[in-house]
Formats: C-alpha cells, sequence, structure tokens
C-alpha cells in the first residue's frame, strides 16, 4: 500500500512538471522603474488619450510595471514636450507620439522640440476619419466641397489642435479644391466631438475611437476616410480621392521619450509592443477602433521621423504657412 501511494506520488509529481513545461512561456521582463507615466498632449476623450489608456491595462503586465496616463494640455503639444525634455532619459517617462509634435516644432518653433526627443517605437498607423452630425444635410465630402463653393465662408470644418495633422489635412483639402471655409481647432478630438454634435462645426475630421460610442449610438455619420484605399473597418466608406478630393493622411502614432534613453530601456519597448499588439482583449479593442499595426522600431522610427519632419517643412513653404 505505501509503495502505491509513493508510486500515485511520482506520478502526479512527473506529470504537474510536463504541465509546467508545457506551458506558454511568459514575459519575465526586468523595468528599471516601478512606475512609468505617459504623456499625451490631448485632451480626455482624444484619440491618443484614449489608445494609451486602453493600452497600458494590457502593457503593463507585460513591461512588469505600473503605467500611468496623464495629460498635459496646451500649446498643440509643447507644453508635453517641455515636460518630456525637462524629465530624466532614464525610462520613467514617454510621450504619446503624432504629427502634431512634429508641426507643432515647426510651425511654433517652441523652446523645447521634437528634437530634443527620441522616438522609443511606432505601433500603429491611425485612419482619419470625415464625420457629421447624423441629422446633417450632407450625405458625403463631395457634397460639403460643393456647398463651401457655393457658399464661401459658410462651411465650418473641425480639427484638433492647430498643430495637428487633420489641421495640415483640411488646409490642403481648401487650396486643392478652391473652396473656402473656416477651420475650426480644438485642444482634442474629445472637444471636436462636442462640436460636431452641437452644431458649432459642420464636419469633424478625426479618429475611430474617439467617435465609436456616438456612432453606435447613432449620433455622427462618416462620410469620408482620408487613406489611400477602403478600411477594412468601414469597407463602405469612400475614400476622399474617390470623391473628387485628393488628399491622403497617414497619422502614426508611436511612442517617443527624452533623447538618451538607456538600451535596455529601448529593448524593453520593442520587445514589449509586439507582445501587447497580439494580446486578444487589446487586439479585438484596436482593430474595431480600426487601428492599423504599424511597427517600427528605435532606429527605424526615427529616421521614419526625420523624413516626416523635412517633407513637413516643404509642405508649409508650398502652401505658404510658413516662409521659406
Amino acid at each position: 500500500m505505501q509503495s502505491q501511494r509513493v508510486i500515485q506520488s511520482a506520478i502526479w509529481l512527473l506529470g504537474a512538471v510536463f504541465a509546467l513545461i508545457a506551458l506558454p512561456a511568459q514575459s519575465q521582463m526586468s523595468y528599471p522603474h516601478e512606475n512609468v507615466t505617459l504623456v499625451t498632449h490631448s485632451s480626455p476623450g482624444g484619440g491618443t488619450d484614449v489608445y494609451l489608456r486602453e493600452m497600458v491595462k494590457h502593457l503593463a503586465p507585460i513591461l512588469g510595471t505600473n503605467l500611468v496616463v496623464e495629460n498635459v494640455r496646451g500649446g498643440s503639444g509643447a507644453k508635453a514636450m517641455a515636460k518630456l525634455a525637462n524629465s530624466p532619459a532614464d525610462g520613467s517617462i514617454f510621450y504619446g507620439t503624432t504629427p502634431t509634435f512634429i508641426n507643432t516644432s515647426l510651425l511654433s518653433k517652441p523652446k523645447h522640440t521634437y528634437k530634443d526627443l527620441e522616438g522609443v517605437v511606432n505601433i500603429f498607423l491611425d485612419p482619419q476619419i470625415m464625420y457629421v452630425r447624423n441629422d446633417s444635410k450632407y450625405q458625403s465630402l463631395s457634397q460639403v466641397v460643393e456647398d463651401a463653393k457655393a457658399n464661401p465662408g459658410t462651411v465650418k470644418f473641425g480639427t484638433g489642435s492647430p498643430g495637428s495633422a487633420e489641421r495640415q489635412m483640411m488646409e490642403e483639402v481648401k487650396s486643392k479644391t478652391g473652396v473656402e471655409a473656416i477651420i475650426v481647432t480644438h485642444d482634442g478630438g474629445g472637444d471636436l466631438l462636442i462640436s460636431v454634435l452641437n452644431g458649432t462645426v459642420d464636419v469633424g475630421v478625426g479618429e475611430t475611437q474617439e467617435l465609436l460610442g456616438q456612432l453606435e449610438a447613432g449620433k455622427v455619420r462618416l462620410i469620408a476616410v482620408a487613406t489611400r484605399a477602403r478600411t477594412s473597418r468601414f469597407p463602405d466608406l469612400p475614400t476622399a480621392r474617390e470623391q473628387g478630393v485628393d488628399v491622403v493622411l497617414d497619422k502614426f502614432r508611436g511612442i517617443a521619450a527624452p533623447k538618451g534613453q538607456p538600451a535596455e530601456v529601448i529593448k524593453a519597448w520593442e520587445t514589449a509592443i509586439p507582445q501587447v499588439l497580439e494580446e486578444a482583449a487589446f487586439k479585438k479593442w484596436y482593430q474595431s477602433a480600426g487601428l492599423v499595426p504599424t511597427i517600427m522600431k528605435h532606429d527605424e522610427y526615427n529616421k521614419f521621423l526625420m523624413e516626416f519632419a523635412e517633407n513637413q517643412k516643404a509642405f508649409f513653404t508650398k502652401y505658404g504657412i510658413t516662409k521659406k
């Protein structure tokens, strides 16, 4: 009897060992800080704010640290860049990047610019959607353009901050179509959504994740997407180009940090981001939000940001936004 019990115990122990071996490997990162801040210049409810707050829930266990999102508003990203530039380059604080931080650097020439930061990793491309209130008379972007041409100065376009990529795109729309329209800027996508809903602006330009609640509630309606081809999220939504407006906006969403980050910090983020993109709950969320995973690691991302900045300089000169 005793020997039978010993054999049964041995079999159980052996089974437990094999079960542990069969478990999938889990990330065992040893991050240098217990608490890490992710700064965004976006207002609460804005695109960057929404995606960062959703991502940190899934990313924190992978990095092995606590992640907190902080909204630092003002100056179209200038205050956020200043906060990062004056923070230690030790992996304790990061910035949710969009084209705004480069545009603001070029247009406003703040004390601290994108050059004081370094890209860590890019995560997404975020298709830009044009939308109206559900009871709007506009059924398409082409109708908006026709009305703006027939009634100069009456149609109001709403965008994010003055240095945002959406603002830039709407300036391009005006230039290429010859319309005279008013562009009303906002601190972020959440504020813009309110302006569309209350009729302050006629058309808004933003991200899917900002609109999901109101879209599902039938409060807003989509009229165009500013991508090269239709998106899988909204396959029936025509592009701006299909409607005769030749504009495309590739809005990137990534992570930057004070310049001079330790190599192990960069490595930790480069390793963690692909993992979080495969996390089932987060994947379901970002696919519903229309975000397109577009990973660029540290070196590639920094090269991309520098090239993007040069292209923006040329754009601003071409359209008379800045002088040569």
